[in-house]
């Protein structure tokens, strides 16, 4: 069996993946890597939702990569853009050589003595459908997976499912040509995907009704940034882009920040923006106003308003209630209300996993990273030469995962200036009585808090912490040492490959 080494294996070639294709051949540029994808296209998110109206929820200019500026008028873009843009930066810096597809990851095994992961890969041929088992080797190992599920979303047990003699969709795994036209759809759910759905299809559907347990706070606001457009026409492009981005970062952090402090200020200020939006007769203490804080969960971004616009016309509603079960013709609501439908689309959110849903296994023992402490966010105690990438949740994906790219490169080219093969996370004898926190705290989403106990933990310290704040983790990840006492750096036992 043929073995391949690189310095780096990447797994997923998404947005987390490309940037880390990106910063390893600019920071790195003596270390060869690969990238394996188990899709066959790159993109991640942006390839795997096709769903109507697919679009980001974070403006470009900070969703975007640090080194690409983004160029397009609207700043809230929709799904095919942002995979032209992932294209157009895969083409340009030369990382869509690195990149292979139809590669599933199984397991990776990391030997001490050797200063190596073994990862085992099936690859998968897009015209036969046959398999064949892929072992590749690297001195470092790099997750760029995501933090959900590919396989399927999360669909919570409905009582009478099999009655319902209509279509029944997750938005991820929508169908190709669906025809829902002069059709009655009952989109269950209240997050980021509902409102995106409900406003694309209420113009040629009968009727969209959003089906809500309870309100999610929505934000709305043009898909365009005048500054940003302006800056353009009379400075370079990547000046431009790097001080629109510099805006919207600070203003991120701003507004993030007085909802911590003024909660109910917060609040009351996006409840009048509803209100001003839907009239004064509209049940908005009912159906858009949460039970929570802004931001205990994602607050939901409406382009231009497009959900309002759509409830306003009558094309579409929101029923806030709790489902009985199905019908053959619809839904039963608790309240004794039934909604009719012809499809429901259960946007119900995702099935949060650790790691690319693949084992892992250290000098024959395997891990369960629930039994871990995270460092910086970003690796994991005892667990040598691993990174993984995960950005915000409060703000927008790639601000973080290009910080994460950053600091991997500085680890990398610190190894190499030591002349050290193994980089391993080691709690301090201070450490040992931190009290444990969760891997995400103070967020109380579904699709978290069903998952959380997978997930390593967090302590009150840096750097066994994520602070999930862009201010902080750029000091934690450019400015602190590497050598900081708790990442433990070593030779192996062995000469290394």
């Amino acid at each position: 069996m043929t073995v391949e080494h690189f310095d780096v294996v990447v797994v997923g070639a998404g947005l987390s993946g490309i940037g880390a294709g990106y910063h390893l051949q600019d920071k790195c540029p003596d270390r060869s890597y690969v990238i394996l994808e188990g899709r066959s296209d790159i993109g991640g998110t942006w390839d795997l939702f096709r769903y109507p109206g697919v679009r980001s929820d974070s403006d470009m200019h900070t969703l975007g990569f640090s080194f690409k500026p983004w160029t397009d008028a609207k700043s809230i873009a929709d799904g095919p853009s942002i995979l032209q843009y992932l294209r157009d930066t895969v083409r340009e810096f030369g990382i869509d050589k690195h990149i292979r597809f139809n590669h599933r990851i199984t397991n990776a095994e990391w030997s001490t003595a050797d200063s190596i992961w073994t990862v085992t890969a099936t690859r998968i041929d897009a015209t036969t459908n046959a398999t064949e088992t892929l072992t590749y080797t690297c001195g470092y190992l790099f997750m760029c997976s995501g933090y959900y599920s590919y396989a399927s979303g999360y669909t919570p047990e409905f009582v009478g499912r099999e009655r319902f003699t209509g279509q029944i969709i997750h938005p991820q795994a929508w169908p190709d040509n669906l025809d829902y036209r002069a059709k009655r759809v009952v989109v269950i759910g209240s997050g980021a995907t509902a409102m995106t759905l409900i406003p694309a299809m209420a113009d040629t559907a009968a009727h969209v009704t959003m089906l809500q347990r309870s309100p999610t706070y929505v934000v709305a606001r043009p898909d365009t940034d005048p500054i940003a457009n302006t800056l353009r026409k009379v400075l370079p492009a990547r000046l431009a882009y790097k001080l629109t981005r510099l805006k919207n970062t600070k203003l991120q952090q701003i507004i993030y920040k007085r909802t911590r402090e003024q909660p109910d200020k917060v609040k009351t200020a996006l409840l009048d923006m509803v209100t001003k939006q839907l009239g004064p007769d509209y049940d908005v203490a009912k159906h858009f106003t949460p039970s929570y804080n802004p931001w205990d969960q994602r607050m939901c971004l409406v382009p231009n308003g497009d959900l309002f616009t759509a409830i306003n016309s009558g094309k579409a509603s929101v029923v806030t209630d709790e489902i009985e079960s199905f019908t053959e013709t619809g839904i039963q609501l608790k309240s004794g209300e039934h909604l009719e439908a012809d499809i429901i689309v259960t946007a119900t959110g995702l099935r949060m996993v650790t790691l690319g849903e693949m084992s892992f296994v250290v000098d024959g023992e395997p891990i369960d990273f629930a039994a871990t402490w995270t460092y910086k966010g970003f690796a994991y105690s005892g667990i040598p030469n691993l990174a993984s990438s995960f950005g915000y949740i409060n703000a927008s994906w790639t601000l973080r995962s290009d910080l994460i790219c950053e600091y991997v490169t500085r680890l990398l080219n610190h190894m190499r200036t030591t002349n050290t093969t193994q980089c391993t996370p080691l709690l301090r004898p201070e450490d040992a009585s931190m009290p444990q926190r969760p891997w995400i705290d103070n967020f109380t989403a579904g699709y978290m808090q069903r998952e959380m106990h997978r997930f390593p933990k967090q302590g009150d310290r840096e750097p066994w912490a994520n602070p999930q704040n862009y201010g902080r983790d750029k000091a934690m990840f450019l400015k602190s040492p590497i050598d900081d006492g708790a990442m433990q750096f070593t030779k192996a036992r062995v000469a290394a490959r």
